[in-house]
């Protein structure tokens, strides 16, 4: 009998469920009570499962939709941001109450460097021009890093969860690529659409092209990584070739030039050539560049050819200042960010206050066809020079030291791995790593969803690997 009870309250509580739905369907013209089992399915998780709520976020964030809303600098992607939230809120109620968390990955060097960075960070808000805009962008910033590195670098404790949040990002991306190739078809695949077509998922082609890379890398790893059966590795090798065909229609030239770059620290770790001769010559390269920065000015601005739908053309016109629009508004943001930070070296204008900041900072004869006062144009194009603006010289530092830290930390790892599925593992999510902050230089992406997580991923992935896997044999879940 008390099953047979608990089946009738179940038809009940159905048929009221559909009849509430069907009468604000009718009468008030609205869905969104539809959505109710799914809120309540994923509370539950948070309540029971917390993981699977990191590994679904994974899955979504790719797929999400941004909300622009530039009151005060806000703006939310849908439904990860929200996600993202909840799970950042459940995080700090936890710590409050037991305050546990692993040793190991809180002392790890990555996790050393993050606290100098938020640090740095609360005290640049209260000297900011804008508090309420940097107080908004730190919260943010807090929901990307603390779910992304400390959560996911528990996570990843067991391996199986690697390959699952990896892959569930893959999976929703290689949904958009279907998407945007289709969508890009229709118009001729001409090189125009290919800087929108991608939307509403992303923004722009350079966040996209910045995504394909860091997953094209990580797929690449897979082709390679043992013990995969014959029929997956074959999946494996069709989500590359999507990636590849993606990342070549995205029109993206920085993220071409990031998978040239991490093929070049790639050779450079066969080779097994130490870390500290290749930081010597990038010390050194960049040293050239600023002693004969002038000469080489005037050679690249003998560039004319503007990007096109022609690859070659595009390869090209990256060097191009002198008549490409892309390249001269991205110059026009540099020196932007330059003069703001030569007002406030120390503290800078806060964090995200850039983009309502850097108008009045920018001269006439720079300005290019794109340019705007409005701060709907995006940021600093520059993960190195947008900091320096936003937090002064130790919030530029900072994030040079964190990809320093980061790479150094993966490679000694990479070094130290016993089992090959490790070190293959830590080594593309190396180079991944590496190949976004490449992009970096030309672009900025760390505030949104789209690039946070899985940059801020990769460093778990690193941490995770570095504490929980390099001195063991097998590969295999750590026992509690």
């Amino acid at each position: 009998m008390e099953k047979k009870a608990k089946i009738a309250w179940l038809y009940v509580i159905a048929a009221l469920f559909v009849a509430v739905g069907l009468f604000l369907v009718v009468k008030k013209n609205t869905y969104l009570f539809f959505a109710l089992p799914v809120v309540l399915g994923v509370l539950l998780l948070y309540i029971f499962s917390l993981d699977k709520v990191l590994l679904l976020t994974a899955f979504t964030v790719p797929l999400s939709v941004n909300l622009k809303a530039l009151e005060a600098g806000l703006a939310i992607s849908l439904p990860a941001e929200p996600l993202l939230m909840g799970i950042l809120v459940l995080f700090v109620a936890k710590m409050l109450y037991d305050g546990k968390f692993d040793r190991r990955i809180a002392r790890h060097p990555i996790a050393i460097v993050i606290y100098c960075m938020f640090a740095w960070m609360l005290v640049t808000t209260i000297t900011s021009e804008m508090p309420v805009v940097s107080i908004k962008f730190m919260l943010s910033r807090l929901w990307f890093v603390i779910p992304a590195f400390f959560l996911c670098s528990i996570l990843f404790k067991n391996p199986k969860n690697i390959h699952k949040f990896i892959w569930l990002y893959i999976a929703a991306l290689c949904i958009v690529c279907v998407y945007t190739i289709i969508h890009h078809a229709q118009f001729g695949f001409d090189g125009d659409s290919a800087h929108w077509v991608m939307t509403p998922f992303y923004n722009d082609h350079t966040a996209y092209g910045a995504a394909l890379a860091i997953y094209l890398i990580l797929a690449l790893a897979y082709v390679f990584l043992p013990g995969v059966k014959q029929s997956r590795r074959l999946i494996i090798i069709g989500v590359v070739v999507l990636l590849g065909v993606a990342l070549t229609l995205s029109n993206c030239r920085a993220a071409w030039l990031s998978i040239i770059a991490a093929l070049a620290v790639l050779i450079c770790v066969l080779l097994k050539i130490k870390f500290r001769w290749i930081a010597t010559v990038v010390v050194v390269l960049v040293g050239l560049f600023f002693a004969f920065q002038n000469q080489i000015i005037d050679a690249l601005e003998k560039n004319n050819q503007d990007a096109s739908g022609d690859l070659v053309e595009n390869i090209q016109s990256i060097t191009n200042i002198s008549t490409d629009a892309s390249n001269l508004e991205r110059i026009n943001r540099w020196q932007s960010a330059f003069r703001l930070f030569n007002e406030r070296p120390i503290f800078g204008w806060g964090p995200g206050t850039y983009q309502f900041v850097y108008a009045p900072y920018q001269m006439s004869k720079e300005k290019t066809i794109i340019s705007t006062n409005a701060g709907d144009g995006g940021n600093a194009h520059s993960e190195y020079f947008g900091p320096l603006a936003e937090q002064g010289i130790v919030g530029s530092l900072l994030v040079v030291v964190l990809v320093v830290v980061t790479i150094y930390c993966g490679l000694k790892t990479y070094g130290r791995c016993k089992n090959k599925k490790a070190k293959i593992l830590v080594l593309g999510a190396t180079l991944a790593f590496f190949s976004y902050f490449i992009h970096g230089f030309l672009n900025n992406f760390m505030d949104t969803d789209k690039l946070a997580i899985p940059v801020w991923s990769l460093a778990a992935l690193i941490a995770a690997v570095d504490v929980f896997y390099a001195d063991k044999e097998e590969f295999v879940e750590e026992e509690k």
